[in-house]
């Protein structure tokens, strides 16, 4: 009699791809900044798409905005909104400072994102190995240390920026910071500004605008179709 072999489905199951994005931030517009922007953004870029356990998820990139608060900091929010939608396994960024200035953002931010089983890789700190990373306790403690001194570095930077300012007002140096204004020149005998005639007018045309109740936006367009 024949008889019949069952031939059992052995089928490997690939493990699931986790889905790896990166946040970059720089606080300064200038042309310098906006190099190290654009370095941020292709390193990870090509270390995601590289690792063939990863699934490129975004990367997502402030220009010329501070760490020390969330709410203007556009790509930072969609990228948590991203989290929340369930789009994000891990988040990679260069530094703290990077992700947040303000300790009390930066551990509320990486808390909800453990609660929604997301990690955050600190890459200048070393907080992304398997034994120390933002979901342990380890990781927890050393971010709460890491993140004080971040924050404390801001204030400080923040606090002697005020101190050159108010001694160059004490000692009259005005126009030493920006020397490049609209309407004026900055006369280095004088260590003053000097009007520049031809683009004072551009300056009194925008103030007569806005004085007139013109937005700012049909202000630059006026400027701009008149040739300015």
């Amino acid at each position: 009699m024949k008889t019949i072999e069952k031939i059992s489905d052995y089928r490997s199951v690939l493990p699931k791809k986790k889905r790896v994005a990166a946040y970059a931030r720089v606080s300064v517009e200038s042309e310098r900044m906006r190099h190290s922007l654009s370095a941020q953004v292709s390193y990870y870029s090509s270390l995601i798409q590289s690792n063939p356990d990863w699934e490129y998820a975004g990367l997502f990139a402030d220009y010329g905005i501070s760490g020390t608060g969330t709410k203007a900091r556009t790509e930072f929010n969609r990228m948590l909104w991203e989290c929340e939608k369930g789009n994000i396994d891990i988040i990679l960024t260069k530094s703290i400072q990077r992700f947040a200035r303000n300790t009390v953002d930066l551990l509320n931010t990486v808390r909800r994102l453990k609660s929604l089983g997301i990690e955050v890789r600190f890459e200048k700190e070393q907080i992304h190995s398997e034994q120390i990373h933002s979901l342990s306790g380890e990781g927890e403690l050393m971010l709460s240390i890491l993140a004080s001194f971040a924050q404390e570095e801001s204030r400080s930077i923040s606090e002697n920026c005020k101190w050159g300012i108010r001694k160059r007002f004490k000692s009259g140096e005005i126009g030493v910071v920006n020397k490049h204004l609209l309407g004026y020149r900055y006369d280095e005998e004088k260590r003053q500004y000097v009007i520049i005639p031809e683009e004072a007018e551009i300056v009194r045309k925008m103030f007569a605008l806005y004085l007139d109740g013109v937005s700012l936006k049909n202000i630059c367009a006026e400027l701009n179709g008149a040739g300015y």
